[in-house]
């Protein structure tokens, strides 16, 4: 362990240059004086690290000096595919890796390059969860991973709504959707997709298996979720949308939502346009679509219109009741 953290250090100190105690000890995750002790270790096997004192000081290497210990081990260059994704890189137990082989690529790149480098991690960063979400507990996703990437069948007890199941799978692969992370594996001779926060046990049998030949994780990703929104969409709701409503339909309905302005036909004197959605099941929605408020008026379906009148009914109802008798009174009291 330690000499991967003389590493790491050299490689901080040749990569970014002069960086003072606190700041390697906060990239080490180790104390100042295990720093100034391993400072002290690279000078002794020839590493020449200067130590610049006063308010500006800290360490750097000799101009010049470039050391060639870059080669990545096998977990290191593995977890390169993540190198934008450093929230789920941890979470799959790779975080340390990850920094690791970034800090001898960026190493090993030619001046120029490295500095390019340098400018799109500062420029760019990618975050893969929804935004006010929590993101699922996945206390299971490192074994989880770690069975993926050794092909060693699983164990598992997972939580569906009709109830708890017990089942062997042969993890394929993990997607990360939306800040979801999901399992592809095989289960009972056919590709099936779990979600890992689901997984309640979580147990390596040991036994190995071999993948099916062929298998494309991406492309059946991709054929499993275009099946999955077209078994969603399982009608078309007719809207009137009011300018502000018009605004509102992508931030709610994302993709499908701006489709449907692109088709839109030409605005009213107040500006209202009618608009075709794909929508889900009438109870679903009915719900979705009460979040556009007072900016959209549902045309149809007549039974998508019946169902969002009637919602709208029982609320007028129940806030006319509040109105009538607060909450903090009660009818016949003073």
């Amino acid at each position: 362990m330690r000499a991967d953290r003389l590493l790491t250090l050299l490689l901080l100190l040749q990569n970014r240059g002069r960086m003072t105690a606190p700041q390697l000890a906060a990239e080490l995750e180790v104390s100042v004086r295990t720093v100034y002790r391993d400072v002290e270790a690279l000078g002794a096997s020839g590493v020449p690290v200067r130590t610049e004192r006063g308010p500006q000081g800290g360490f750097r290497l000799v101009e010049g000096y470039r050391t060639r210990l870059t080669g990545l081990t096998d977990a290191e260059a593995g977890s390169l595919v993540l190198a934008g994704l450093p929230g789920p890189a941890g979470e799959l137990g790779l975080g340390a890796v990850l920094a690791s082989a970034q800090l001898k690529v960026e190493a090993a790149l030619p001046g120029g390059l490295a500095e390019q480098a340098r400018r799109v991690r500062e420029r760019f960063h990618l975050d893969a969860p929804a935004w006010f979400r929590d993101a699922d507990p996945v206390p299971h996703l490192a074994a989880v991973a770690r069975a993926v990437w050794e092909r060693r069948v699983l164990r598992t007890r997972y939580a569906r709504w009709r109830g708890e199941m017990r089942r062997e799978v042969r993890p394929l692969g993990l997607v990360l959707k939306g800040g979801i992370w999901y399992l592809i594996a095989l289960a009972d001779d056919a590709v099936r997709t779990y979600r890992v926060s689901r997984f309640q046990e979580v147990e390596e049998t040991g036994e190995e298996f071999l993948r099916p030949a062929g298998f494309d994780l991406a492309a059946y990703w991709t054929e499993t979720s275009r099946r999955l929104e077209a078994a969603l969409r399982q009608d078309t709701a007719r809207l009137r949308l009011s300018p502000r409503g018009r605004k509102l339909l992508p931030m709610q309905f994302g993709a499908a939502g701006a489709r449907a302005l692109d088709r839109a036909g030409p605005p009213d004197a107040d500006g209202w346009v009618e608009v075709e959605l794909p929508v889900e099941s009438e109870a679903v929605a009915t719900g979705d679509l009460l979040r556009l408020g007072v900016e959209a008026e549902v045309l149809g379906p007549p039974g998508l219109r019946r169902a969002v009148a009637e919602a709208v009914t029982v609320l007028a109802d129940r806030y006319e009741q509040d109105r009538k008798f607060p909450r903090n009174s009660q009818p016949g009291t003073c």
